[in-house]
């Protein structure tokens, strides 16, 4: 019997490397072995394609013949992470029979997007949008500038320009004045119809026509009261709400306007001339898209202005209760003549003091009054007017009930000095309310006929907060002004607001410029030259031959 023997194996010693893939130290046995070995450490967490790369070869340092040796490289293979695919990237089939609660699938996640591409593409649409906007601005500038290019007055080569003035200065100015006066009070008002605070596009009210009923729009120097005032030295500087207004909110204005000046020795007279653009009111004059230049066109600027006017006179009368009821003033409408029909107007002529010297009498206005609870309300009555809502981007009859403050919000983007002008007449006035019926075509290609949708009241104080209209800058731009004109030698200026610019120019003009536009009052029959005694009929004939021949 042989002796048994265990066989002797020894089991060798591993170290254990947590921080890598290799040995932690190299055995002393093997540093002679492994001296010129390369060895390039990685990490756990790398991503791994090939573990070694045994086709580059490098000439070994100290080797006889040029002897190569090749090396291993740890690397990673784009090719290969780009070639990876989903063995099957379909959902898991749904059950086919059962309640589909017991058997509740998990919902595959949507592939991740690169988020570097993701996010180019949102720069790019970024950009274009950036750039598209840009070039809708420039382009509607451009077609501002081109539709409204002609000055609302021909500049004659013999004026003599006397200033510009920026806008930009006037937006710096602020003065205040104190509580007006209330000189002379004239005319009649009807009472407000508060029915109409009622109405909607849903219960809209037809736009009726007051052919009938006068509307009075009296330059300053034709205004008697005014002549009155004037000649019992009351003031300094006259002027109506209407030239006024226009003045105080010139920084709003785009469209051109002008206002006549006239120096009569110590006084300023600020006038309009006889159809002057004042007398009508712009629409859609701040808005970014321009309306067409062609004047038979119903939607051009000049065609809505003078619609505009035509709604706003007769919003004003329609809304009142034609009860009989009215309030009368201690003098009569200055204007009217015996037995004559005239709207439902109130004129106040108010004094403010500018400084100690300077006094500034203004012809204000109120249309309406309003008992509420034994309190007697004054107010003044104005009219938006909707051509077609394609253009105006908002579609009254279906914004009025659910979006008021968007319609309003379009209203003061599009038309910002005419509700500017709107409701500094109001606060020249204090009148407690001021309000804006919206009235509508009863077809976007029939301007003759109209509806009324809506009727909104605002107290003017703060509807001036609303839109920034700061009452002491309106004035600091009528006390500039008026400091400016009291400086020049007597005569008549007039002040046009540039066509292209934002600015305004003062230009000295001759002392009968713009005498035929103005309506001269007759004189009394005393004042009036007689005619001449009928001629013969023979002296009559053989004048006109000879008037004939000196033609010829």
């Amino acid at each position: 019997m042989g002796l048994f023997l265990e066989p002797q194996f020894k089991v060798p010693e591993v170290a254990d490397n947590p921080d890598g893939w290799g040995p932690p130290d190299v055995p002393s046995f093997l540093q002679n072995q492994l001296q010129n070995v390369p060895y390039a450490p990685f990490s756990k967490a790398e991503k791994v394609g090939r573990a070694a790369d045994w086709t580059r070869s490098f000439p070994a340092r100290g080797m006889r013949g040029g002897a190569e040796y090749s090396v291993f490289d740890f690397a990673y293979d784009e090719a290969d992470e780009e070639s990876f695919r989903l063995v099957d990237g379909k959902p898991p089939p749904r059950p086919r029979f059962g309640p589909r609660w017991r058997f509740q699938q998990q919902k595959q996640l949507p592939q991740r997007k690169d988020e570097e591409v993701e996010a180019r593409k949102r720069e790019a649409e970024k950009e274009r949008q950036r750039r598209d906007r840009f070039y809708n601005q420039n382009r509607n500038v451009q077609r501002r500038e081109a539709a409204v290019f002609r000055s609302s007055v021909d500049i004659q080569p013999e004026w003599t320009m006397l200033d510009q003035i920026p806008f930009t200065s006037f937006s710096k100015l602020s003065f205040s004045v104190g509580e007006p006066e209330d000189l002379v009070m004239c005319g009649a008002l009807e009472y407000y119809d508060k029915t109409y605070d009622r109405v909607t596009p849903k219960s809209e009210r037809r736009l009726e026509r007051f052919k009938n009923r006068n509307f009075f729009k009296v330059t300053t120097t034709d205004d008697p009261v005014v002549r009155r005032l004037a000649s019992e030295d009351k003031a300094t500087v006259f002027v109506t709400d209407s030239i006024l207004s226009t003045l105080m909110c010139a920084p709003r204005s785009v469209y051109s306007w002008d206002i006549v000046v006239q120096r009569v020795g110590n006084k300023l007279f600020f006038d309009k001339r006889d159809g002057s653009q004042l007398d009508l009111l712009s629409v859609n004059e701040t808005a970014q898209e321009p309306l067409p230049e062609a004047k038979e066109d119903i939607n051009s600027a000049y065609s809505l202005s003078v619609e505009a006017a035509y709604v706003n006179q007769n919003f004003s009368q329609q809304v009142l209760l034609r009860d009989g009821n009215k309030i009368d003033f201690p003098e009569p409408n200055p204007f009217a003549s015996e037995g004559e029909e005239v709207a439902s107007v109130a004129y106040k002529y108010r004094r403010w003091k500018l400084d100690d010297e300077i006094f500034l009498v203004c012809r204000c206005e109120v249309h309406s009054v309003l008992d509420a609870k034994g309190q007697t309300s004054f107010l003044t009555l104005n009219a938006l007017n909707e051509f077609d809502p394609k253009l105006s981007g908002v579609d009254w009859r279906q914004k009025l009930e659910t979006q008021r403050g968007a319609v309003l919000a379009t209203e003061l983007k599009n038309n910002a000095n005419k509700l500017a002008k709107w409701t500094a007449q109001a606060l020249l006035s204090s009148a407690d309310v001021m309000k804006l019926g919206y009235v509508s075509r009863v077809h976007p290609r029939d301007h003759f006929n109209h509806v009324i949708l809506s009727v909104q009241g605002y107290k003017p104080k703060e509807f001036a907060a609303q839109i920034n209209l700061s009452f002491n800058n309106m004035w600091g731009i009528v006390k500039s002004v008026v400091d400016v004109c009291l400086k020049l030698a007597e005569g008549k200026y007039v002040l046009v607001k540039d066509p292209s610019k934002p600015q305004v120019r003062l230009y000295e003009v001759p002392v009968d410029a713009f005498e035929n536009d103005y309506v001269e009052e007759p004189l009394p029959e005393e004042e009036q030259v007689p005619p001449p005694p009928p001629e013969d009929e023979n002296v009559a004939k053989s004048n006109e031959e000879k008037q004939g021949d000196a033609d010829v």
